[in-house]
């Protein structure tokens, strides 16, 4: 808000002689005056002194918009809830893993009839069906990343697709327990209904610039988000979008039977050599020349220089999905790094998670 004051000045002497004096100003607060003054001088003088403050309304300053990296143009953001859900169906449902790994994974398939627009990154909520025996109320509903590009497994735009274990596990009373949703997700058949909502969440949205370098690193089910990265880049062809930067994938597992999606993985980096890069860490199986446990943090640090080094470019984006620890790993690896640079690392990466660079879904 503005005001402009004008003032004018006058010195009356014996001769009645007049000296006008104008300026005018802009005063930041909304000012109403009207009044005058009047003193003697020394001199018998009469000062006289009007002033009239108007004041003019400005317009609110203009709020900064703020333009992502990320590609949300035209992102959907819960489409569907809880009171107001989609119900899809099974089109497929498959074990991924080996009779020998610890634990089952399944790739699922569900129908959308294009009518959950969701992009690569985002998720979905299932509710199982059933009631909650604790309180007699309709399970709630759990979130999972979704495994499929856009356009889906089958290319029209019709599909979603999960990647789940199967949680089960023996309490302290040593009985065993089953997670609720991941099992009847599981044990789906195709042909069944499933309730879903969603799609939810913008953190883990691709970046908009096709030459970045993207950086992802998973472990377990936390690839299902760069599965859809991964297909929008090397299987599919947009007219909009043509990847031609470096994507570099880092994959942490217990045992080579619970390698997910790998047969796809190693397609890719057929197809495109110089785009893409893979690396993975079988805890149970590997080692590093320490003879420590290959987890992916300890993968990592072998190129911990060269991750370094993009690290310090503009373009460069770390993803990461999994389990809740693997985060702590990164920053040990890069405090001493970071250091030598005369950098502290926490402080750069809030740097980084401020430009949209560093990015975590982690459970």
């Amino acid at each position: 808000m503005a005001a402009a004051v004008t003032a004018a000045v006058s010195f009356p002497s014996s001769k009645s002689s007049t000296l006008p004096t104008r300026t005018s100003l802009i005063c930041p607060e909304r000012i109403t005056l009207k009044k005058v003054y009047r003193e003697a001088s020394a001199s018998g003088r009469v000062v006289s002194v009007r002033a009239q403050v108007t004041t003019t309304e400005a317009a609110p300053p203009a709020k900064a918009v703020k333009h992502s990296k990320k590609q949300e143009e035209g992102v959907v953001v819960n489409k569907y809830k809880p009171k107001n859900p989609y119900t899809g169906r099974v089109l497929l449902n498959t074990k991924i893993t080996g009779d020998d790994a610890p634990g089952e994974t399944w790739h699922m398939v569900f129908s959308t009839d294009g009518e959950v627009p969701y992009r690569e990154g985002q998720s979905i909520g299932v509710i199982p069906d059933g009631i909650d025996p604790k309180n007699g109320k309709p399970h709630k509903l759990r979130l999972y990343s979704i495994a499929s590009s856009a356009l889906g497994d089958f290319g029209d735009s019709k599909t979603v697709s999960l990647c789940v274990k199967r949680l089960v596990y023996t309490n302290e009373a040593g009985e065993t327990v089953k997670g609720v949703c991941s099992n009847f997700l599981c044990d789906l058949k195709p042909g069944s209904e499933v309730t879903m909502t969603g799609p939810v969440g913008k953190e883990m949205l691709m970046p908009k610039d096709p030459n970045a370098t993207i950086i992802m690193l998973a472990t377990g089910t936390g690839i299902a988000p760069f599965r859809s990265f991964l297909w929008k880049m090397f299987f599919e062809k947009h007219e909009d979008y043509k990847f031609e930067g470096l994507a570099w994938l880092f994959l942490g597992v217990p045992t080579s039977s619970s390698l997910l999606y790998k047969e796809e993985f190693e397609k890719m980096k057929e197809k495109a050599p110089d785009n893409f890069r893979l690396d993975f860490a079988v805890s149970r199986e590997q080692t590093n020349e320490k003879g420590e446990k290959m987890y992916i943090q300890t993968r990592m640090a072998q190129y911990a220089e060269e991750l370094w080094e993009l690290l310090k470019k503009d373009n460069t984006y770390i993803y990461m999905c999994g389990l809740k620890g693997m985060e702590k790993g990164i920053d040990d690896i890069m405090v001493s790094l970071a250091a030598k640079d005369g950098i502290d690392w926490l402080d750069y990466k809030k740097q980084l998670k401020k430009a949209e660079q560093w990015n975590v879904e982690v459970y």
